[in-house]
């Protein structure tokens, strides 16, 4: 698989990995939002499975949190190693800590905590990149503070067991403020960034520029619109998709029957096409998903393709309010 270099880090990343967020949950309906208190919805098994597959597949970058799956999903990924022990060390695993199912803690000791314990879930000895995770409605000096988060991650720093930190929000105005800062290596951007939300142009590149801050893009296949196409009656978890981005999604899907390849190739391709972003996660709940995301970024698409669509790539309010 072709790679990338993430910005300042030097860290070379395949240009599609996975993430972790909604691994082993069955069907789609369980990743919409659950009520406080109720069983998680994650089948471990399944989950450990799909890891599997997309290391037999070629998957060599995992992100994950302490949110997805209230940390079950670090622990899959250790399960995962445990059943191809040989490819541990080729592979790149980044983490998020600050927000959990129980809510956010960016205090000093609840971050050297929380890292630990995810050393311990995954199975590892340090991390590559830790992100401060979805910091939404928090003073940013405090978040900052060597007292707080970013003191914390530079004290693992120091003792060897965190290489990189960065940050992670699902709100682009987040994290374009910490990237603003120049204090941090790498950025998760998720709603900021795919063939129909074009918000990094404007908020986010030119200060991940300015500081040489390495970009990964979250959901690059917007909840799944951009493998399928429009599908009456599905749901997608924080999206509204207006009756105006529905049909220019098909208009895509169109032109990329017409070259025969998978819209999904394209989507993810597309996102490291651009010069900042190295890597790009479409989540995987099974284990097919896995296989598919890992084949898309294998397939050979043409100039011409890429000339044709640029006419075609244009921006939509996709975010949900609600």
């Amino acid at each position: 698989m072709r790679t990338k270099i993430l910005g300042r880090t030097g860290i070379e990343l395949p240009i599609v990995g996975l993430g972790t967020a909604f691994t082993g949950i069955p069907t789609p309906s369980l990743t919409l939002d659950q009520p406080k208190g109720s069983p998680n919805p994650v089948d471990e098994e399944l989950g450990v499975r799909t890891l599997v597959a997309g290391l037999d597949a070629g998957c060599r970058f995992f992100d994950t949190a302490q949110l997805y799956n209230r940390t079950v999903s670090e622990k899959m990924i250790r399960l995962a190693f445990e059943q191809r022990p040989e490819l541990k060390d080729q592979c790149i695993i980044t983490t998020k800590v600050g927000r959990r199912a129980e809510g956010h803690d960016y205090s000093y000791d609840a971050i050297i905590r929380h890292t630990h314990e995810s050393l311990e879930r995954l199975g590892l000895e340090k991390l590559d990149v830790v992100f401060i995770h979805d910091a939404m409605g928090y003073p940013i000096e405090d978040v900052m503070a060597k007292d707080g988060a970013l003191g914390a991650l530079r004290h693992l720093q120091d003792q060897g067991l965190v290489t990189f930190v960065g940050t992670a929000a699902n709100n682009p105005k987040t994290n374009i403020e910490y990237i603003k800062t120049g204090e941090f290596d790498a950025a998760v951007i998720a709603d900021s960034w795919s063939l129909i939300n074009q918000v990094a142009l404007d908020v986010i590149f030119p200060a991940a520029e300015k500081h040489n801050v390495g970009l990964i893009t979250a959901t690059p296949i917007e909840r799944g619109l951009l493998v399928t196409g429009p599908v009456e009656g599905m749901p997608y978890l924080a999206r509204k998709f207006s009756q105006a981005c529905l049909d220019h999604v098909v208009k895509i899907q169109n032109l990329c029957n017409d070259y025969n390849i998978p819209m999904i190739a394209v989507a993810l391709q597309w996102c490291t096409r651009h010069p900042l972003v190295a890597s790009t996660i479409p989540g995987a709940r099974l284990p097919e998903e896995a296989k598919v995301s890992m084949a898309s970024a294998q397939v050979d698409i043409p100039d011409t393709f890429w000339t044709d669509l640029e006419p075609l790539i244009q921006h939509f309010d996709t975010i949900s309010s609600d």
